[in-house]
Formats: structure tokens, C-alpha cells, sequence
């Protein structure tokens, strides 16, 4: 069951070329997916970025159209391992979970992902939870970047940045 339903706002992410978007930075995060051509999102619900899954839930008639599998993880570590897909294949993808808490529960599968090198192209999007507002852990992600050679772009609350960042 969805945390919140995002159906209306969902109708925007059909907005084509020569229009312009506007939106919650969630929905500008899944339009920049699809833009890009991702052939799966996938991700374990969590704060604060609960709602991207949410959106991207009430938004799978629109994946359908677009030949995009979702599908909802048990874990951050099964998350990460849909990744998988992108190492061998020419595919794009996304990934998604909450904070360094579950980047940590992740990093085994990330680790070994990361350390072959990527033949498609993946986007792990983690919910960095800068002044703990929705979490226990003050640690963040940029040492877990360094540590396993994965590139990090940190745009913080910027949507134009987090859609040019995904594009």
C-alpha cells in the first residue's frame, strides 16, 4: 500500500518535447528516468524517499507504454542486485533505497557490482538524509562512493540539477 497517492501528479510525466515540466524533485527524478531511456527501476521503500516509489507505483501504466519493468525489492541489497543487469547488458537502470542505513545494508552487492565495471549505465539513487530528518545516521554516502570507485553526484534540493544530473 502506497504511503501516498501520486496518480494526478503521475498524468505530468506524459509531458512531451517543447513542453515544460514543473513538479515535485520525486516526479522530476522519474521523469529524467524515463527521458533516459531506463529499462528498469527498481528500489526498497524508505525515508525520505519514500514517495519515489510511490510514484513510480502509480505510474506504471505509463512504464508499461514504455517497456520499463518495476519492481518493488524486499531489501536494499535485492535492490541493488537488479543492477546486475546493467553490468553484462547493455541496459539502463535505476535503483533506489533510503540513506546510508540502507546503503549499508546494500554495499556487499553494490561492491561487487561496482568493481567490474558497468557495460549499460545505472543510476543508484540514495536518500541522503542530510540533518537527519528521517533518520538515526548522521554517516553519509560519499566515503561508500570512494571506497567502491562509484561516481557520486550530490545535488542536494536543486530539481533542474537532479534532472540534469539523471539526463
Amino acid at each position: 500500500m502506497a504511503e501516498r497517492s501520486f496518480r494526478k501528479e503521475v498524468e505530468k510525466l506524459r509531458i512531451g518535447a517543447g513542453e515544460e515540466f514543473a513538479g515535485e524533485g520525486i516526479l522530476a527524478i522519474t521523469k529524467a528516468l524515463l527521458q533516459s531511456g531506463v529499462a528498469y527501476v527498481g528500489g526498497y521503500q524508505g525515508s525520505p524517499i519514500s514517495h519515489l516509489m510511490d510514484v513510480l507505483s502509480d505510474a506504471q501504466d505509463i512504464l508499461g507504454e514504455l517497456g520499463v519493468h518495476f519492481e518493488t525489492s524486499a531489501n536494499e541489497a535485492t535492490a541493488a542486485a537488479m543492477a546486475a543487469a546493467s553490468v553484462n547488458y547493455p541496459l539502463r537502470g535505476a535503483v533506489t533505497f533510503k540513506s546510508t542505513v540502507g546503503t549499508n545494508v546494500a554495499s556487499d552487492a553494490l561492491a561487487n557490482l561496482s568493481s567490474g565495471g558497468v557495460t549499460g549505465g545505472v543510476v543508484v539513487i540514495i536518500g541522503e538524509d542530510y540533518g537527519e530528518g528521517s533518520s538515526i545516521m548522521q554517516e553519509r554516502t560519499h566515503a561508500f562512493a570512494m571506497k567502491s570507485q562509484m561516481w557520486m553526484l550530490d545535488p542536494r534540493p536543486n530539481v533542474p540539477s537532479i534532472v540534469a544530473a539523471v539526463e
